[in-house]
């Protein structure tokens, strides 16, 4: 009878729990992911981070469209990096930034003017990473958004520019209100 009772006690312990509470998940850190061959994995999950900005037809390339009309870009960037730089005015290591590319397109009825976004054209990544890249940032570019890694660009593709022109720490800040105005 006693080994019936101790059987009892022990499956309702099992189906009741242990009165604990359930630990929480484990707080992702936000690191980048890379293959063995050193590629960044394209980031998941980026449309829920912090959106930093939006722009219209801003290239830097040569052979854009003058009106400026050509594509939407989003600037997307993992919640705890937004953190920390509106701590200290510094984007930390292992920062991940996403760049969406959308084709504009014109508004079509019932609507009577005006642009939207279209498909995706291009998604790119930049990268603040002291350990894997000798100048702590690198750039990288999914194409459509398809390519599931990629590579680093080559330091004359990006870093060059984005050393002689962004705002604070490589990143371009000018263009974005949220991390412009939003520092320390």
């Amino acid at each position: 009878m006693r080994l019936v009772s101790m059987l009892a006690a022990a499956l309702l312990a099992a189906a009741v729990g242990d009165g604990l509470p359930e630990a929480e998940p484990a707080v992702p850190t936000g690191a980048p992911h890379y293959t063995a061959a050193g590629e960044l994995r394209r980031p998941e999950g980026y449309r829920t981070w912090v959106f930093v900005g939006a722009s219209l037809g801003l290239s830097y390339r040569e052979g854009a469209r003058a009106d400026g009309m050509d594509e939407f870009h989003h600037v997307y960037l993992r919640p705890e990096a937004y953190d920390a730089y509106r701590r200290t005015g510094r984007f930390p290591d292992k920062t991940v930034l996403v760049l969406e590319l959308h084709e504009a397109e014109r508004k079509t009825a019932p609507a009577r003017h005006g642009l939207f976004e279209g498909r995706r054209i291009a998604l790119e990544a930049a990268v603040k990473d002291i350990a894997r890249f000798p100048e702590g940032w690198a750039y990288f570019s999914f194409g459509d958004g398809s390519r599931e890694t990629a590579a680093a660009f080559p330091r004359s593709r990006c870093f060059e520019c984005h050393r002689q022109h962004a705002a604070a720490d490589n990143v371009f800040i000018q263009f974005y209100p949220v991390l412009r105005d939003g520092a320390h």
